[in-house]
């Protein structure tokens, strides 16, 4: 007899993460950034994290405190950024009920009045994973988000209502299959215009390898579809390189270091294959770095 997944299955958007993590992250190529994290004795961490647009030159950033109260399951977070933005986010884990948490963020921007706010419930169970939104200013907009998981398959939904129009704004669905060793998914997002197929594999201890097709219905017919691959191949237990490749035939190189416990170093670089020798297409390539020290 099958039987529920024994721990939660992921959120709708965590379906498909080792493929998008393979594909998406450890690859800086379009800025170098610095991120400083420090904990206190008292359970307040602190994080300060700043970019320089290797095009535009322009540089950001951001100062965040984070406060934890384990005993209640409280979190509150508050980040204050170089475009004047004032971010809070209050969690409360596991008070109301076994499985249920708790999220309010918030964002106000003092020079021109914008605002946000966005409150989240997440309920975990075996077998279940399921989450409402509420965003209070925009719409305001109702959303909701299920999955279910059995003998490693599984199946999510998601929908949007807009109170005021009173009529669904956005919905998606996506289907997948996880077992230790690869993941396949198919999402069909943007109320099902848009289909994207991700497949993981774990080849060995040492190299992952990975692939994600985008098939938009609403785009012209020579360009309706975006292929990518790549693959990650550890070197040793404090380094390793990725590459990948899309059907634009921009081709990414990725190393990271970890330097000493806590200090991680990351190098980038993007190549458009199909311009190499173009004299006029140095903007066509990118180089970039990021720096990360966990105290």
């Amino acid at each position: 007899m099958s039987l529920p997944q024994p721990v939660p299955p992921p959120g709708r958007y965590d379906l498909g993460k080792s493929s998008n993590d393979l594909l998406g992250k450890d690859f800086p190529t379009s800025s170098v950034t610095l991120e400083v994290k420090t904990l206190t004795p008292s359970n307040v961490a602190f994080k300060v994290g700043g970019a320089r647009d290797t095009k535009s030159s322009l540089i950001g950033g951001d100062l965040e405190a984070k406060f934890f109260n384990k005993p209640h399951g409280l979190t509150l977070t508050q980040t204050w950024t170089t475009s004047n933005i004032l971010k809070t986010q209050v969690e409360v884990d596991n008070q109301i009920a076994k499985g249920v948490k708790l999220d309010l963020q918030t964002a106000l921007t003092p020079n021109t009045g914008a605002k946000s706010a966005l409150f989240t419930t997440t309920y975990k169970q075996p077998g279940l994973h399921t989450r409402a939104f509420l965003d209070i200013f925009k719409g305001p907009t109702f959303t909701a988000d299920t999955v279910v998981g059995r003998d490693g398959f599984l199946v999510g939904a998601e929908a949007s209502y807009n109170v005021t129009e009173g009529k669904i704004t956005k919905y998606a669905t996506a289907i997948g299959y996880s077992a230790p060793e690869y993941a396949v998914t198919l999402h069909g997002l943007s109320n099902l215009s848009t289909f994207a197929a991700s497949y993981y594999h774990r080849v060995n201890p040492d190299v992952e390898a990975g692939a994600k097709a985008i098939y938009d219905t609403r785009a012209s017919a020579s360009g309706n579809v975006a292929l990518e691959v790549g693959t990650k191949v550890y070197l040793d237990s404090a380094a390793f390189v990725k590459a990948k490749i899309n059907n634009s035939g921009v081709l990414a190189l990725g190393y990271t270091q970890s330097l000493r416990p806590g200090v991680r170093a990351s190098f980038g670089l993007a190549l458009d294959t199909q311009r190499l020798n173009d004299p006029a297409s140095q903007g066509a390539h990118k180089v970039g770095a990021s720096f990360t020290f966990d105290g």
